[in-house]
């Protein structure tokens, strides 16, 4: 009877890589979006609506007088590391409004990337909060708007009461390379308390 030729000892088949699941959150207009957005493999999903004028007053778009859109249930997307891992990435709505969805987004994710904007520090506090408060581990990424950091990183550290074990790094979310290497800041600061293989 013939074997398959898969299932021999030393053949070419490989599992498929370990499906780990990624929050990425903010404030309103940090750039998570465009984060999944220019990581992702596949085209991403988004759930952007455009903003109405009462909507604008509401969140507060002074300071991103740009933005005209806006994330109302999630993003999605995903991105293989290598052929042991693969990231499947759910980015959190903004807006305060949309806050009871944080925890089912949350549920079954290894870690979090929480981005922030130094430019808008009031806006920088939940995100932070929730997940110190659910306990799940995240690493915070300033995004650099413009290529500028507005403060000192040990400021924002202070400021935002980030504890010290917690990474704090400035990354670009326009840029696919430097989305990348934060979210492998995200795997090297969770692989303490996973099985998961070590990303290359």
């Amino acid at each position: 009877m013939d074997s398959n030729p898969s299932t021999e000892p030393g053949s070419d088949a490989r599992r498929p890589p370990v499906p780990v699941k990624i929050v990425i959150a903010g404030g309103f207009g940090v750039g998570k979006t465009t984060a999944v957005s220019v990581i992702s493999e596949i085209p991403p999903l988004t759930t952007e609506a455009a903003m109405t004028s009462v909507a604008a007053q509401i969140d507060r778009t002074g300071e991103v007088p740009a933005k005209t859109t806006t994330t109302v249930a999630l993003d999605f997307g995903c991105i293989t590391i290598d052929e042991d891992l693969k990231l499947y990435l759910f980015g959190t709505p903004g807006q305060d409004r949309f806050g009871f969805m944080w925890h089912d987004l949350a549920h079954g994710a290894l870690g979090a990337l929480v981005i922030v904007d130094a430019r808008r520090m009031d806006d920088c506090y939940p995100a932070v909060d929730y997940f110190e408060r659910v306990g799940l581990p995240f690493v915070v990424a300033v995004n650099l708007f413009d290529g500028l950091l507005a403060h000192d990183l040990d400021d924002l550290r202070w400021a935002l009461a980030i504890d010290p074990a917690i990474p704090l790094i400035t990354f670009d979310a326009r840029d696919r390379l430097s989305v990348r290497d934060a979210l492998l800041a995200v795997l090297r600061h969770t692989l303490n308390r996973t099985s998961l293989p070590t990303p290359s």
